[in-house]
């Protein structure tokens, strides 16, 4: 009860101040009151309540008709305040659920890290931007003697859902990985993994290949992944890389068939999400050959510099704002 003798009394202050003054100043002093009311939830038909209270001390010869109208303005808001406490409700459990995401987006980008191998024989430049908060693109690059294995999945899909998947698709990775075996032995078990693990709703495709340093051959398999290209520098011809097999999680028993391809100088290897080829302008989906111009464009450039040049040419066609996970691979031979 005090505690609201304080508030009217402070209340009726700073309105005698007003209508004696008519200041800035004096209507500052009512937006810091409101400050105050809604630090200790004060609702608004309170406010309203307190302001006729003191209306009638200051202003005893007010009409009639003009205190009944406050009626009125109660009731409006009434509805007024419950609807806004449910908005502030739901603004803290937004803003708390966005915290959330976002720390679960810094724990995935963590988990999904890969170190780009620095290796002689090829300069590999990637970029990978996520549409949303979270990715639902995967890339890695793993080493081993005489070898270097790429991988770059996707999910049909975006947000959370897909983010969940490509965390499982993770972990699935490193173990097979240490078996060393070939590209389309790792597919055939990924695929029992997604099967088994993921909603009945979600796919994931991917590409899996093998780089040999020793015989400079790339050996892959494809899940139904957006194709690549390959790059003949001695042509100057861009191919689309040769693959096919279905996506992971459709059919336990699924065999993925393996192709094998030579690198010689200056020859390429270009790994792509659908996020690259469905970039879409005021005139539509772009189409692949799209891609490859770009690429042409930058074809002076280290690798990185390229891949980088190209999501920034894109974001640009799209207004700066992805509506698919960006992600990019190319690997050059260097020697």
């Amino acid at each position: 009860m005090a505690f609201d003798d304080d508030i009217q009394m402070k209340y009726k202050e700073m309105l005698a101040n007003y209508i004696q003054e008519l200041t800035e100043q004096a209507l500052y002093e009512g937006q810091r009151f409101s400050w105050k009311a809604i630090e200790h939830k004060i609702p608004p038909e309170e406010i309203i309540n307190i302001h006729l209270k003191v209306l009638k001390e200051l202003l005893p010869d007010i009409p009639k008709k003009i205190l009944d109208s406050f009626d009125f303005l109660l009731e409006v808001m009434v509805g007024y305040g419950l609807a806004y406490q449910e908005h502030q409700f739901l603004r803290g459990r937004q803003l708390e659920l966005k915290s959330e995401i976002e720390i679960a987006a810094n724990v995935q980008q963590a988990l999904l890290q890969t170190n780009i191998p620095k290796v002689e024989e090829l300069d590999i430049g990637v970029i990978s931007v996520p549409a949303k908060i979270m990715n639902g693109d995967y890339y890695q690059f793993a080493e081993h003697e005489n070898t270097m294995s790429v991988a770059i999945a996707d999910v049909i899909g975006k947000g959370i859902p897909a983010a969940l998947c490509i965390s499982m698709i993770k972990y699935a990775m490193d173990s097979l990985l240490e078996s060393r075996q070939n590209p389309s032995y790792i597919l055939e078990n990924l695929n029992r993994v997604v099967e088994q693990n993921i909603d009945v709703n979600m796919f994931i495709t991917m590409f899996f290949g093998k780089y040999d340093f020793r015989t400079n051959k790339i050996t892959y398999a494809s899940a139904g992944h957006e194709p690549g290209f390959y790059y003949c520098a001695s042509e100057d011809h861009f191919y689309d890389l040769q693959s096919k097999g279905l996506v992971l999680g459709v059919d336990r028993q699924v065999k993925y068939e393996q192709y094998e391809l030579n690198l010689f100088q200056n020859d390429m290897i270009i790994l792509l999400s659908d996020g690259v080829t469905e970039t879409r302008t005021k005139e539509g989906f772009i189409d692949r050959a799209a891609v490859t111009s770009a690429i042409r464009a930058h074809l002076h450039l280290p690798a990185q510099q390229i891949v980088e040049n190209i999501y920034k040419d894109f974001e640009k066609m799209q207004g700066f704002q992805l509506r698919d996970d960006f992600t990019l691979i190319i690997m050059k031979k260097n020697v």
